[in-house]
């Protein structure tokens, strides 16, 4: 059971980190748009990158279940708690300062029933796009999120993988 979890585990640590670490490669590139273009492509990532989305919660769910399972003690249990608060961590960053400027990202898209609500969630406007925000504060809050949320899904990767590798080898 314990290994059908680890490998579970892993892959939906991978699925949740595959969108964020793609996000921040795109830095450099799209640190180089005009305002327009930016705003262009912007909303191409919706609906593609929010089906990815199952997978953090997914991932915390399973990585607390391998740290539970784990003996008290060990290393394999304190790099799986790495591991886990690591992804509770990007889970919050994506809360705290993805999210919001979603919101001013996806204005004026034709969304879906369960897009609309989900990007509604906790939804607060971070400027309309008549009168927004300094666009390239709402851009680097956007852009630099995803470069912290793709290092502690990746850190967290390698916590989860050495914990595996390293599991009751004690």
């Amino acid at each position: 059971m314990v290994d059908i979890l680890q490998i579970v585990a892993l892959i939906l640590v991978v699925v949740a980190m595959v969108p964020a670490l793609a996000h921040a490669l795109e830095l450099p590139g799209k640190l180089r748009l005009s305002k327009d273009a930016y705003f262009t492509v912007q909303p191409i990532y919706y609906p593609g990158f929010t089906f990815a989305g199952f997978a953090e919660p997914a991932a915390i769910i399973a990585t607390a279940g391998l740290w539970y399972m784990a003996p008290a003690g060990g290393t394999d249990s304190a790099l799986t708690l790495a591991a886990l608060l690591g992804l509770v961590a990007m889970h919050a960053v994506y809360w705290l300062f993805t999210h919001p400027v979603n919101d001013f990202w996806l204005q004026g898209e034709k969304l879906g029933r369960l897009g609309a609500g989900f990007f509604s969630i906790g939804s607060k406007r971070e400027g309309t796009k008549d009168q927004p925000l300094p666009w390239t504060a709402l851009r680097d809050r956007w852009e630099y999120s995803h470069v912290v949320r793709a290092g502690l899904a990746f850190a967290s990767f390698l916590a989860l993988v050495v914990a595996i590798a390293t599991a009751g080898g004690e």
